[in-house]
């Protein structure tokens, strides 16, 4: 049987050192935010034949006045365009500058306030999500409290606090791809974001369920650590096939892709390894602490 509990002190240093330097990146660099959220133009242009130079692209942008914009290469032929807000004049003199020889396939454009209330709305949907699996993860282990071993509350805690942890490290990883390489996330990371939380909650939950199937057949003088200790190791193998099975086909789909899911492939990669991790070697032994602190 693998110490998995009893190791319970270096997860939580590990795993405190992780969110700690996530949380450091992120109040002194932040997340690059793409125009989804700050709001301007997004331009993506096909070139029928061969594209030119990406220099040559950018140049042009920047001899219209155009301050601020990223020229990004999708694929052999297309670009992506990123710039503050262009008003339709401009747009239309862009398209002329690009040339002939391609045409135009999207072009949005999003103000400052609709960008600023995007932001918040994913702040609040994060919160709701998080009180409503409290909320149900405390229901659902309602019984648990019966056997006298922890209050169905802690479940749930715990859960939030495995999801906390996860939701930081994502952020971390995404705001040193933002310094370092200028990565931005938009709405497909807020979306990888979510199902990393989905994800995340499935795993802890398989985890605690056998803990609780556990509990019934226990002996009176068994410890929860002992309980606790088995469970996650009847559960391991599982999660981790999983999980590997999962992060197969992503990386499938990283590797083979198109550069528009890209990062939103790799966030959800990041989200898989973070919540599989938090399932077996933050939750469970979150609640063993839990309980030894209700029993001093």
């Amino acid at each position: 049987m693998l110490p998995l509990i009893r190791w319970s002190n270096v997860w939580f240093l590990f795993s405190g050192t992780l969110v700690a330097i996530s949380l450091v990146t992120f109040f002194v660099w932040g997340l690059k935010f793409g125009t989804d959220f700050t709001g301007g133009s997004l331009l993506e242009y096909d070139y029928k034949n061969s594209r030119p130079p990406i220099e040559e692209i950018r140049q042009k942008v920047e001899s219209l006045g155009i301050q601020g914009a990223t020229v990004q290469p999708v694929g052999d032929q297309e670009i992506f365009i990123r710039a503050p807000e262009i008003e339709e004049n401009l747009h239309q003199k862009l398209l002329q500058s690009l040339g002939t020889t391609g045409e135009e396939k999207r072009f949005d454009s999003i103000g400052p306030t609709i960008g600023q209330e995007l932001r918040r709305t994913t702040l609040y949907a994060t919160l709701v999500v998080l009180t409503f699996i409290v909320l149900y993860v405390s229901w659902a282990f309602r019984k648990v409290t019966r056997f006298g071993k922890i209050t169905a509350w802690a479940y749930g805690v715990a859960t939030v606090l495995a999801l906390i942890h996860d939701i930081a490290i994502l952020v971390g990883v995404f705001v040193l791809l933002g310094h370092f390489w200028g990565i931005e996330v938009d709405t497909p990371f807020v979306a990888a974001l979510l199902t990393t939380l989905g994800y995340s909650v499935n795993d802890t939950i398989v985890v605690f369920d056998r803990i609780r199937e556990n509990l019934t057949k226990s002996l009176p003088n068994e410890s929860f650590g002992s309980i606790a200790e088995k469970s996650v190791n009847e559960t391991v193998a599982r999660s981790f096939s999983t999980s590997f099975t999962a992060i197969l086909t992503l990386l499938a789909i990283l590797l083979f892709g198109g550069e528009t899911i890209r990062f939103f492939v790799l966030a959800l990669i990041v989200g898989i390894i973070a919540g599989t991790y938090s399932s077996i070697f933050i939750a469970s032994p979150l609640l063993v602490w839990w309980e030894k602190r209700n029993n001093f």
